[in-house]
């Protein structure tokens, strides 16, 4: 996503240069939490949007933080006020933990079961390369496991499995338990489903220490992939479940406006703001959301996106094979995979 890094940086030179004062803070419990707690307020973006008062969060754990605190109590105590976000991609790093808050997905049912796909549907089998597993569900749709946006596929990768499904009507793209990565992963496939410039969504940055001080949202954009290179232009069913999080909902929230692609499964994680990255006196590393992105219709997507088609994985269903938002996601393409071919006689 060259245009998304590309205003990231601008933001970041934009930041350096306007701060006039460097506020320091002593290397003891009291100040590394002090100091952890500013840059937050500083340089968080989603204070506003989650009705977060963050001075009313300072005033309940600032009490905890004593002269004699060691570094273990002092780590919990910041961990649970970090929790206070409610964010996925806040992390405090230290040389012994990493903290991470974990009820945006451990609240939901998983919706997933790699064994039950690999076993029942897959029979083991399908084709691996670049971070897919890809195969035919009776030579009428094509199921494309991506469990992880951590790198972007290459483009003899894509074009091979493309023409591998290429006999099917429709595709399922299976992103249940996809924690993200990778933004440039999108772009680089999403451009194989369209065959014109697309408005993929916007972006903000913080451009002042106060919670609702923003540039105004910069648009970005994706382009089909290059000529030559094979495209799909029929049905997709995206299967998404909660842990679906950060580029995967990311990817999600640009497919959603696509006429060809239809959601079901869960609500997505969300996990929406581009990290930023600090450091408290002791040296523990803190990252965080820093700059809002929102989809194409300005929609804020950090706590997730419903899906248009909502099913659950039956447990008692599971214990005999049967992948109950698989089959769904089956059917659906099935039916619009029929559509596509009388369509297209």
């Amino acid at each position: 996503m060259r245009k998304i890094i590309s205003i990231i940086c601008a933001a970041v030179v934009l930041s350096l240069v306007s701060c006039h004062d460097v506020e320091k803070w002593d290397d003891d419990a009291e100040g590394n939490f002090d100091a952890l707690w500013t840059v937050l307020d500083r340089h968080y973006c989603f204070f506003e949007g989650k009705g977060i008062d963050w001075d009313s969060v300072y005033r309940v754990y600032r009490p905890k933080v004593k002269p004699g605190t060691n570094v273990i109590e002092l780590y919990s105590i910041c961990a649970d006020m970090l929790d206070e976000l409610r964010d996925g991609h806040v992390n405090l790093t230290t040389p012994f933990a990493t903290s991470y808050y974990k009820k945006w997905w451990s609240d939901y049912p998983q919706n997933y079961n790699q064994r039950l796909v690999d076993e029942y549907y897959l029979h083991f089998g399908g084709l691996t390369r670049g971070g897919f597993t890809y195969g035919m569900f009776e030579d009428s749709v094509a199921y494309v496991r991506y469990p992880s946006f951590a790198y972007a596929p290459g483009d003899g990768t894509l074009d091979w499995m493309l023409a591998l499904l290429s006999p099917c009507h429709a595709m399922i793209i299976d992103i249940r338990d996809n924690g993200g990565g990778d933004m440039t992963a999108v772009e680089t496939i999403v451009r194989r489903f369209i065959d014109k410039r697309i408005l993929a969504g916007y972006i903000s940055h913080k451009s002042g220490p106060g919670h609702c001080e923003f540039s105004k949202p910069y648009a970005y954009y994706f382009d089909p992939a290059d000529e030559g290179r094979i495209r799909w232009n029929k049905p997709v069913v995206v299967l998404t479940n909660r842990s679906t999080f950060s580029a995967a909902n990311n990817f999600v929230s640009v497919v959603q406006y696509l006429q060809q692609f239809t959601l079901v499964g869960d609500r997505t994680g969300g996990g929406s703001g581009m990290p930023f990255n600090s450091e408290i006196p002791c040296g523990w590393a803190v990252r965080f959301s820093g700059s809002p992105v929102y989809d194409a219709q300005m929609q804020a997507t950090e706590t997730g996106i419903e899906p248009d088609v909502h099913v659950d994985l039956d447990l008692e269903a599971s214990l005999k094979g049967i992948d109950t938002m698989l089959d769904k996601a089956i059917e659906i393409a099935e039916r619009e995979g029929e559509k596509y071919k009388k369509e297209h006689k």
